[in-house]
Formats: structure tokens, C-alpha cells, sequence
């Protein structure tokens, strides 16, 4: 009945909706590859033994005294050397790099309006409810009503991005459609809303470096590595390197380093909105493995949940090397994307960086979360209990963040109170 139901639906919708838009989430902040100042960053596609390697590095000096020195398993003729647009790589670091993401608390006062054709409406404990209505809200969709009709639960909703609405209409027990993810996305960009109605059956049976064009290369090879000896002889110190991996099957791990994946989804205090930066950098300081790589992004190219930047255009995919992906598909799910960081130094990764291509296509991604408190009156009954609820969250998000960047508390404290109604502290 629910599958049945929901494809009518769809099916009556889709007359009137409008085209579908790229996804993009909500996002407040990223840490791309501008935040460290000695750093690289590498796209390495991978098709079975054909390899290209897209290099970009903020070298500091005049163009005259740059020289790249890259080791490869063959001599390489003209044809498989060439530049690439420094915003192509750009835009995939904007597009996988590890986001700050915002929410804003509904009043407290103003619970699901229940309309007067409810007849009967099985009962939920508040604690449940609020955990319904919270992990509904992480996945970007508010619920905007709730009530009953004959024997139909109905839903009122609104969604910020249609993998967030589909993940949490699969959660409510709604078996959706091929294709109804870029349907939803039509009609999110457009502004609407969604009814969504199912049978009770309880009721019925930078800094100033040089800009210099990325070097690519092509080659086949068996071995899938990436030599990083040379360039630990130039450094002056620890450097950051990005790794960002495309192949059709799955994500890129590495064989002969552990790789660790980035404290993730964690609740971190509204005034990290204005100081994203810093908390990565110190977070990454001091949580980064020392003699390994951090997972910061592991997605395909169909959708993510927030995007941080619009995928990148077919165009783009072919200078990288992506030649499997058609230029007639909306969304690439062949194309899965994996972003590695890793930290060296002279003392440290003393064999060159080795790879394979997996079949895991577990969704990750770096993902920080602030939540705005209610501003509003919260006179009511349920109001002191929001209160007690929020003074503890905010309390919880700033030993977090303690734990993570080794800030001190104190400090942690005074911008918490420069940004946080007294009321909540």
C-alpha cells in the first residue's frame, strides 16, 4: 500500500515540477586545502592500471625557480603530459572538504499542531517524539505537522536537500521509487512542501603563494602509488598533503599506512561559525595519526548530504581523467570520491604512499554541527525543560571541543558567552 501510494503521488507531482538542480546543502564553512600553508594537493584517478595524476602545490617564490620532480614507472611522451585548470582542482577540494554545518532550534512553545479532523492518534512518549523531531532535523527535514485522517498517519514536511528527505521517509518505512531522490530535488529548489500519508494499522486492519597550473600525467601501470621521498627533501618542516582519489568501484585506502577516519558529526559551539579555521587546524593537530592518513570524505557523485559545492561538471570529470562517466547523466554514481589527508615530515613515512581501489561505498565525510538555541519566549510548561535540555547540550559541546583541539576551558568558555544567550549558560 505505501509503495503503491507514494509512486501515485510522485507520478501526480511530476506533471507540474520544476527541473531538477544539481544538490547543495546547507553549509556554513569548509576546511579546504587553503587553510595550511605548507601543503599539496593530488587527484589521482584510477581506472584498473590506467593511472592520472593531477598534482597542485602553494609554492612560494617567482614561477622561474619552481621545479616538480615526480618519479613515474615509464617514460611518458608529450601526448600523456599536460596543465590543468587550477580551479578544476579548486573545486573538488571545495566539494569534499570537511564542513561546518547549522541548524536552528524550533520554539519549544509551538508543538505539532494536531488539526480537529484527528480522530485518533496513537500515543508517544515526549523523549520519543523529541528524538523523532531531532534526528528528522539532522537530516535537514522539518516536520511541520502531524495528525490523523480515517485510517492515515498524515506528515506535513519541509527538506533542505532530497538525499536528507529520502533518507528519512526510507527511515519512516516508505519504500521509494527509483529515481525519486531527483524528483524530491525539484520540487525542494521550487519551495514545496510534502504531504506524506501512511495506513495506521493500529486503526486499520591563502597566503600570497604563486599560482601556478597543476601538472597532469598519464600512464598505466600496476602499481598504484604515489612517491613522496623527493619532496620530503625540500620541506622545512611537517607538510600536508590531500589526496583526492576517483575510481568507478568504490574508495581508495591506502596498504601500507593506517588510515584513521576524521572525528565526525559532532556538536560543536555556535561561535566555532566564526572560527572554523582555527578548530580544524588545532583539531587536526591533535587528533591526526602520526604514521597515517585521515579520512576527511569517502561519496560518490550522485548526491551528498550537505554538498558543500556542486559536483563537478562533465567536463571537469574528463580532464581529470574520468572517462567511463557519459555526458548525458545527471548524477555519476560510478564516480566515488575519496579524500585522504595525510601530515609528513623528514622523520616520518619512510616508503612512498600505496594504494588500492576497494568496493566499499560507505558514505564519510568530515561534519560539524551547530545549533542555534531558540530566541523566543519559552514561557510554556515544555519551555524550562528545553532550558535544562539546551544549558546541557551547549555544556556537552564545549568539553568536545576541549577534547578535540586541547583548547583550555576558560576560553572555550568566554566565546561561548559572547555568543550564547545568558539564559542558556
Amino acid at each position: 500500500m505505501r509503495k503503491s501510494l507514494f509512486r501515485l503521488l510522485l507520478a501526480a507531482l511530476a506533471l507540474s515540477a520544476p527541473a531538477a538542480h544539481a544538490f547543495c546543502g546547507f553549509y556554513v564553512a569548509r576546511a579546504d586545502g587553503s587553510l595550511y600553508n605548507k601543503g599539496s594537493t593530488v587527484i589521482y584517478t584510477r581506472d584498473g592500471n590506467a593511472s592520472v595524476i593531477t598534482m597542485s602545490s602553494d609554492y612560494k617564490g617567482t614561477p622561474a625557480e619552481f621545479a616538480m620532480i615526480v618519479p613515474t614507472p615509464k617514460v611518458l611522451n608529450r601526448d600523456q603530459v599536460t596543465t590543468v585548470p587550477a580551479e578544476t582542482i579548486a573545486h573538488l577540494d571545495r566539494y569534499t572538504a570537511p564542513r561546518l554545518v547549522e541548524y536552528f532550534d524550533a520554539d519549544p512553545c509551538n508543538p505539532v499542531i494536531i488539526e480537529e479532523e484527528v480522530s485518533v492518534m496513537v500515543s508517544e512518549d515526549a523523549d520519543t517524539k523529541r528524538e523523532r523531531y531531532e534526528g528528522a532535523r539532522a537530516l535537514g527535514v522539518t516536520i511541520a505537522r502531524e495528525f490523523a485522517v480515517g485510517s492515515y498517519d498524515i506528515q506535513m514536511l519541509a527538506a533542505k536537500q532530497s538525499d536528507g528527505l529520502a533518507e528519512f521517509l526510507r527511515g519512516e518505512g516508505y519504500q521509494l521509487p527509483e529515481g525519486a531522490e531527483d524528483a524530491l530535488a525539484g520540487y525542494i529548489n521550487g519551495g514545496m512542501k510534502f504531504f506524506v500519508a501512511k495506513v495506521n494499522l493500529s486503526r486499520h486492519s591563502e597566503a600570497a603563494s604563486q599560482e601556478l597550473e597543476p601538472l597532469q600525467l598519464r600512464f598505466k601501470s600496476k602499481d598504484f602509488m604515489l612517491p613522496i621521498q623527493l619532496g620530503k627533501l625540500n620541506g622545512d618542516g611537517p607538510q600536508d598533503l590531500i589526496v583526492m582519489a576517483l575510481a568507478r568501484e568504490g574508495r581508495v585506502q591506502l596498504t601500507n599506512y593506517m588510515t584513521k577516519k576524521l572525528p565526525s558529526d559532532i556538536n560543536v559551539p555556535v561561535f566555532i561559525s566564526q572560527a572554523f579555521p582555527q578548530f580544524y587546524r588545532a583539531m587536526f593537530d591533535r587528533m591526526a595519526p602520526k604514521n597515517g592518513a585521515f579520512l576527511e570524505y569517502a561519496w560518490d557523485m550522485a548526491w551528498c548530504d550537505p554538498c558543500a559545492d556542486d559536483p563537478l561538471s562533465h567536463a571537469e570529470m574528463q580532464s581529470l581523467g574520468v572517462t567511463w562517466v557519459r555526458p548525458d547523466e545527471a548524477a555519476t554514481p560510478d564516480l566515488f570520491v575519496t579524500r585522504l589527508h595525510i601530515r609528513y615530515s623528514k622523520d616520518t613515512f619512510f616508503e612512498d604512499l600505496k594504494f588500492s581501489v576497494t568496493d566499499d561505498r560507505e558514505n564519510f565525510q568530515g561534519r560539524y554541527v551547530i545549533n542555534h538555541s531558540f530566541d523566543g519566549d519559552i514561557s510554556c510548561d515544555y519551555g524550562q525543560e528545553y532550558l535544562a535540555e539546551t544549558r546541557k547540550r551547549i555544556k556537552d559541546e564545549a568539553a568536545m571541543l576541549r577534547e578535540l583541539t586541547g583548547w583550555s576551558a576558560s576560553n572555550i568558555a568566554s566565546n561561548i558567552a559572547k555568543t550564547v544567550s545568558k539564559r542558556y549558560r
